[in-house]
């Protein structure tokens, strides 16, 4: 009897970056995929097509991307620049700098700003709508504990983790100093962080295979909900192998969510049941960054090495457009006994 082959970990994108894949992202109006790469260069897809529609050279190896909107873009570079381009044109623009590369961007619909963070331990905001130039554009400069590892943004709220275990949480409307200085309540660097849906919270995730479910709210009521689990890890041989978790993404419709690991596997998370609804089939390396689109019909999987062993050969840099079924997503109802007759 022939063995049944794992099912395809999804449509793979052709005209993949050609080194590892920093981030991608889905634009909130489309199916279009922007993903930044070690490769010096921002890509422009339409996923559902599976259509190379741009690409963006850089000075330098590009450490994220974000949408504008549909017609064009932003990129954070190492080469410490910010970047504005437009896709019909393929023209482009330096909006402003940072003193060491920078590592995140996100672009707020709430303030009408970009926001940045670097390595040179300073968030930035800019407006994009000012003329080119840095001190034309730039709102303000906002110093840092520690390197900027990841931001993410929720209405007007704003989420910095550092180096050191630190997480800075802000107001965008006013940004003189954050809201909360808070400590990870996880013991080793972190990875990634992202806003609930809902605003509520964060879940921000660790080298050392672990996420932590956090909430704004400083009430004792609502910091009794705060918990942190394993995940991306295994046994072997008597031992436990943990991998760190690169990579979170929000289902925009149910507000459950998935990990990347890099152990090559993506999880699905019912964080209010505190569940794993789905594990997709094994990818050829690690996850470096994860997206669904805008209705979150598809998500979209970077299997990209991530050097957390250091040079060795590794399978191609790939993205994966996976169609998303509701079962993998959509949380199950809490199971109630029957009450009595």
């Amino acid at each position: 009897m022939t063995a049944v082959p794992p099912p395809a970990p999804g449509r793979e994108l052709s005209n993949p970056p050609t080194d590892g894949i920093s981030n991608l992202r889905f634009s909130n109006h489309s199916d279009h995929l922007l993903v930044s790469s070690w490769d010096k260069t921002v890509r422009l897809y339409d996923a559902s097509a599976n259509v190379l529609r741009g690409e963006f050279m850089h000075g330098g190896p590009v450490l994220d991307c974000c949408f504008h909107d549909d017609s064009s873009g932003f990129s954070a570079g190492a080469d410490n620049t910010v970047r504005r381009f437009v896709f019909s044109s393929s023209k482009e623009d330096i909006l402003g700098r940072h003193d060491a590369p920078v590592r995140c961007i996100e672009y707020s619909y709430a303030a009408g700003q970009l926001i940045t963070g670097s390595w040179d331990k300073t968030v930035k905001c800019w407006d994009p709508r000012g003329a080119s130039g840095q001190e034309r554009t730039l709102v303000g400069s906002y110093p840092q504990p520690e390197r900027v590892y990841s931001l993410s943004l929720v209405g007007n709220r704003l989420v910095v983790a550092t180096a050191g275990r630190h997480v800075n949480v802000y107001d965008l409307r006013n940004m003189s100093q954050p809201e909360q200085r808070r400590e990870s309540s996880l013991k080793y660097q972190t990875r990634c962080v992202r806003c609930y849906p809902n605003g509520t919270g964060y879940a921000l995730s660790s080298v050392e295979g672990r996420v932590a479910m956090e909430f704004f709210d400083l009430s004792e009521a609502s910091q009794t909900k705060k918990y942190a689990f394993k995940c991306h890890r295994k046994s072997e041989a008597g031992r436990d192998i943990v991998y760190p978790v690169n990579a979170i993404a929000f289902h925009p419709i149910y507000g459950t969510f998935a990990t990347g690991g890099c152990d090559g596997y993506v999880n699905v998370w019912d964080g209010n049941n505190k569940k794993r609804l789905y594990q997709y089939s094994k990818y050829p390396t690690s996850i470096a960054a994860l997206s669904f689109s805008r209705d979150g019909r598809l998500l979209a999987v970077a299997s990209s090495y991530t050097y957390e062993e250091g040079d060795k050969p590794h399978e191609p840099d790939a993205i994966f457009i996976r169609s998303v079924n509701e079962i993998e997503v959509k949380p199950k109802p809490k199971a109630y006994p029957n009450p009595p007759a």
